[in-house]
């Protein structure tokens, strides 16, 4: 089965501050209207955040709600990212670990609470 489209879609109350964050992150645009938005990334549909008015964001790690589905994006520049998450609104989760680790993780949330990663490894490893 071949399918046109594959997109992962996020709830969320505000569908502007969620679309927003989103484009700003992935240096992508927005299109759409109160009850669905899509945010393209070069050319591509990449995902989509539908109305959900009584969306309760989870309480990550183990609280109630649960997360569902987490997103995770690879980066050389950790601390760039950082400061661009922080500016369109998310949240530090949990900080890395080790600041001089040759990878890791830091977690975040974005504006309606969906747990989300930055993951760092050397710039060598995310050429090709």
């Amino acid at each position: 089965m071949r399918f046109k489209y594959r997109q992962i879609v996020l709830d969320a109350a505000d569908v502007g501050a969620e679309s927003a964050f989103w484009a700003g992150l992935l240096d992508g645009t927005v299109e759409g209207g109160d009850r669905w938005r899509n945010v393209w990334v070069d050319g591509g549909w990449a995902l989509a955040i539908q109305h959900a008015p009584d969306h309760v964001p989870p309480d990550w790690p183990d609280g109630t709600p649960q997360q569902q589905i987490h997103l995770d994006f690879y980066t050389a520049d950790l601390e760039s990212a950082h400061q661009k998450v922080l500016e369109l609104g998310g949240r530090v989760l949990r900080a890395r670990d080790n600041a001089e680790a040759h990878t890791g993780v830091r977690i975040y949330a974005d504006p309606a609470g969906h747990p989300f990663c930055i993951c760092w490894l050397p710039p060598t490893d995310l050429e090709g």
